[in-house]
């Protein structure tokens, strides 16, 4: 399990040893064609802000040539926002007093049908909160399969499951999982995750091994950007993404890196990462994974996904609610955060098109062209 591996290594001495980078090192990592850990923390150095443009000419031709000029859309849809956690950055934390939401199967399909009149998504992402009791394996087995009527690809982010729970899922028609580790920091983890099943800092990290056992097609990784030094925990999060890349080599994989954003609670960050941070954060994973997927959500700016469509990112969510049934059912409903590009999907695309880019609605991966 990961968890064990992760003990290989000390948060203070990656600190040290990305702060030390220099602009050698830099120069060095961006002339190999393969890169390692090293390598990677050196791009996601303070030495390596002044190539950032080279970063991106780089990031973009690898997209182009792994990726082609395409962006795969997606759409998340909110299921449930009851928790039993209490994360204190979280708008679905279980002290906020509001009426949680728990849709039926009936109101499931009716987001579905509102979902699929904004645009062609075919890439369907469900999200919950963490309840194990009132929205387990059993009500997540069938809201998928009430989606599978509407979507071909779908995919989950709630919370962590037994390998046998991943697997009943991929039966009843799963394709992905997308799990925030939040922090890599084993230390301060509880400090952000007071109670709750995901105060259990091995389960959660060792999570994506169970993914990988259960033969779920695509795993989605990522850490919260705010709560820890952020070249620390992606260099983590780098480290993680290798040693699954290696153990389950037949899955795909992706990557996002959502900045904190405004939710019920009124956590207020304690890293705030620049633009330009980001984009040298996501341009860094391109050059170290050539084939990962790195998705933005819309947590970022119209302009900032206009700008970085082009130049490293291959999937994208538009059109999002994040309150539960706020497609249709609640839309008034508490959402998880504030989301920053309200344009709708089809504005989105066009955006995308007017760049050169074409949106994809669907995904060739999981539904091959057959003769």
């Amino acid at each position: 399990m990961f968890s064990e591996e992760l003990k290989k290594y000390n948060w203070e001495s990656i600190s040290q040893a990305i702060n030390e980078k220099t602009s050698a090192d830099v120069e060095q990592a961006l002339s190999k064609r393969r890169l390692n850990i090293d390598d990677f923390m050196a791009l996601v150095s303070p030495a390596a802000a002044p190539y950032l443009e080279e970063m991106a000419r780089r990031s973009r031709d690898l997209t182009r040539m792994r990726f082609g000029k395409t962006m795969s859309m997606y759409i998340p849809m909110y299921i449930t926002n009851s928790c039993t956690n209490a994360c204190v950055y979280c708008g679905f934390n279980r002290h906020n007093r509001f009426e949680r939401v728990i849709l039926n199967p009936e109101q499931i399909e009716e987001e579905c049908k509102a979902i699929k009149q904004l645009a062609p998504f075919d890439n369907l992402l469900i999200v919950t909160g963490e309840n194990p009791y009132a929205a387990g394996v059993p009500y997540i087995e069938k809201a998928l399969k009430v989606a599978g009527k509407y979507f071909n690809n779908l995919t989950i982010e709630v919370m962590p499951l037994s390998e046998e729970g991943y697997s009943k899922l991929v039966e009843a028609g799963l394709y992905g999982v997308v799990c925030f580790q939040e922090t890599y920091n084993r230390e301060n983890y509880k400090k952000y995750h007071p109670s709750g099943q995901k105060s259990d800092f091995e389960w959660r990290v060792n999570g994506f091994d169970r993914m990988g056992a259960a033969g779920v097609h695509k795993i989605g990784m990522g850490v919260l950007i705010g709560l820890e030094e952020w070249r620390t925990d992606v260099t983590m999060m780098a480290i993680h993404l290798e040693y699954l890349r290696k153990k389950y080599w037949k899955t795909r994989y992706s990557v996002n890196f959502p900045r904190m954003r405004p939710s019920e609670g009124g956590f207020q960050p304690n890293v705030v990462m620049s633009d330009r941070e980001l984009a040298q954060l996501m341009f860094a994973f391109r050059l170290f994974d050539p084939d990962v997927d790195i998705s933005i959500s819309t947590r970022e700016t119209p302009s900032f996904r206009n700008n970085i469509a082009s130049l490293g990112a291959t999937s994208m969510s538009a059109g999002s609610k994040t309150e539960p049934g706020g497609y249709k059912t609640y839309p008034q409903a508490l959402e998880q955060f504030s989301v920053s590009d309200g344009r709708t999907p089809l504005e989105v695309a066009e955006a995308l098109r007017k760049a050169g880019i074409e949106p994809v609605w669907k995904d060739w991966f999981n539904n091959p062209i057959t003769s």
